[in-house]
């Protein structure tokens, strides 16, 4: 305490105010001092005195703001009756549109692969177990080589590609590195809202098929008709090159002097 009344009333810590001005705030609650200049006097300089400021009250996290909806409402397809759920692959006689029911709101998850990618093979033993975690999907897989104009259309220039569809509408497609049955739960519960069943994991039959995982030994004939043709006509330019000089103007004099 100061002598005199007039000078104002020092504290060496905050703690130490707080207690002696007694603010009657409950002890668990934090309090922040502030200090503001106080009324000037007559004949003294102007006071320093503490003024209370009270925290901001916290925000909710369970808001319902901050929760994210789903971008897919799919329509849950029934399971009653189904006793074994697993992944269709299509052959090469099999259009995908006739599996996809353009005037339905349900989901399909489909997969372009081709047997001899080794990253499809190594993706194929995830791919196989998601029908078991999500019921009440659907799963497609089909090899892209055999059906080229489905992946001209929906723009699969590089294999494994994974699209999800709503209906005959591509919704969402698959860019993660990362192709695991936890990154694909992640993708399709972030898209779908729908939560996958926590009990399925990898097992050694999802190893075995139906989609393989073993790399199929054969001739890209694609590849080769391009690399036989490109050589062809190399070697057809170079043999008349000769002949094609003489078709340009101003060439035959040229040769001649």
């Amino acid at each position: 305490s100061a002598e005199g009344g007039g000078e104002p009333v020092r504290y060496r810590t905050a703690e130490m105010a707080d207690a002696m001005l007694g603010s009657g705030l409950p002890a668990q609650q934090p309090v922040m001092l502030s200090v503001v200049p106080g009324e000037a006097r007559e004949g003294q300089g102007s006071a320093a005195v503490l003024e209370t400021v009270l925290p901001a009250p916290a925000e909710d996290s369970n808001s319902t703001d901050s929760a994210k909806a789903p971008k897919v409402n799919c329509e849950e397809r029934n399971t009653s009756g189904i006793d074994r759920f697993t992944l269709q692959v299509l052959n090469v006689s099999q259009d995908l549109m006739e599996f996809l029911n353009p005037n339905s709101s349900d989901c399909t998850l489909v997969l372009f692969y081709t047997p001899w990618c080794r990253f499809s093979a190594s993706l194929a033993p995830h791919f196989n177990s998601l029908p078991r975690a999500f019921p009440t999907l659907r799963f497609l897989a089909l090899d892209a080589s055999q059906h080229s104009s489905l992946s001209t259309r929906f723009g699969t220039v590089a294999v494994p590609n994974i699209l999800l569809f709503q209906g005959a509408k591509p919704m969402a497609r698959f860019n993660h590195t990362d192709r695991t049955l936890e990154t694909l739960k992640d993708f399709i519960f972030n898209q779908t809202g729908i939560e996958a069943k926590s009990d399925v994991a990898v097992t050694e039959e999802d190893w075995e098929g139906p989609l393989p995982s073993v790399l199929a030994k054969g001739i890209d004939w694609l590849l080769l008709f391009s690399v036989l043709f490109l050589a062809g006509f190399v070697m057809y330019a170079t043999i008349r090159t000769e002949s094609i000089r003489w078709l340009i103007p101003g060439q035959e004099h040229e040769h001649q002097e």
